[in-house]
């Protein structure tokens, strides 16, 4: 008998160490990986989704129209805790359970979240790239040292980056629609609304997902609340952040600079931001460290077996076909 199968269109997936895939083949699924080639990622899940039992899904989509098509599938297990690329009300009426993998990456994000925080603030990138072009400039710089920082979207990342902030000595402000007040009170960190954060802090770091309420938290007007030393860091996903705003504010300087990790359109070769030297981008790899993508893989396999195993999974957001209904 043919062993069920299970894609992976994530490139990171496994991609350093082979105990994610072969824990999927000890519990009898043939592992099917789909890569760019002349065929794009996209195309080749439409035409090899429907032979599936479940998937271990990278950053495209999964549309109603796609998951319709699918009367194997059972699972998508997101590589990741991101599932705005899924249609999640379909899949919930179809049945087919999707996961994701909360806290595999809660680190190494965090700690990105400070890399570019530093790298706006002292100008690194830019330094670099003025060396590389054969220039010796000294652009002035910010400190971090005993400043405010504002976290916004105090999940398993924004916790990190609050826990983090006591290294500087950060006066710490917070917001979120669903505050934790016990753990701002260990942390010495205080809720308050998003105005308030965005007029006093001094660096602004992004953790909350995206969503209809969340898309362009940050546009014009909220740019407009910042000092004009402020640094914006956004390492959440990208929609989160107006980028024509930005792309505005940071021009005329009504912000001192930003870093984002996420963006609408990645990779984001044609965005204007990038021709501004107060303006950091990274290709949404806040994941992408050794510890954070074996966690994430084992994680995401785990998740997988669970659901075609037992018909749940405790890192699920809907049910599968044996819960469905």
């Amino acid at each position: 008998m043919d062993r069920p199968i299970v894609l992976v269109t994530s490139r990171s997936f496994a991609s350093h160490d082979p105990r994610p895939v072969r824990l999927l083949e000890e519990h009898g699924f043939a592992v099917e990986r789909i890569v760019a080639g002349e065929k794009s990622v996209e195309e080749q899940v439409r035409e090899r989704l429907p032979h599936a039992v479940g998937v271990v899904a990278g950053l495209e989509p999964y549309p109603r129209d796609l998951l319709e098509q699918c009367k194997k599938l059972k699972v998508i297990s997101r590589y990741g805790v991101g599932y705005d690329k899924v249609d999640v009300q379909a899949a919930r009426e179809l049945g087919v359970a999707v996961t994701i993998t909360p806290g595999a990456n809660e680190d190494s994000v965090a700690d990105l979240a400070y890399a570019l925080m530093l790298s706006a603030c002292r100008n690194v990138a830019y330094s670099d790239r003025s060396l590389r072009a054969g220039e010796e400039r000294r652009p002035m710089g910010l400190e971090m040292w005993r400043k405010t920082i504002g976290v916004v979207g105090t999940g398993r990342i924004g916790k990190g980056v609050v826990r983090r902030a006591k290294g500087f000595e950060m006066k710490v402000l917070c917001y979120d629609v669903y505050p934790d007040e016990a753990f701002a009170r260990e942390q010495g960190a205080e809720y308050v609304p998003l105005d308030a954060l965005l007029k006093e802090a001094d660096f602004i770091s992004l953790h909350t997902p995206l969503t209809p309420e969340t898309r362009n938290l940050i546009g014009a007007r909220e740019l407009a609340l910042m000092k004009p030393t402020a640094v914006l860091v956004n390492t959440a996903r990208g929609g989160i952040v107006d980028e024509d705003a930005l792309y505005a504010a940071l021009k005329s300087r009504t912000i001192a600079a930003a870093g984002l990790d996420a963006m609408v359109y990645e990779p984001p070769v044609e965005s204007p931001l990038l021709t501004l030297d107060n303006f950091t981008a990274t290709s949404h790899f806040g994941a992408t460290t050794y510890d954070a993508v074996h966690k994430m893989s084992m994680m995401a396999a785990r998740n997988l077996i669970d659901v075609l195993e037992t018909g749940h999974s405790p890192c699920a957001l809907t049910a599968g076909r044996d819960q469905a209904g």
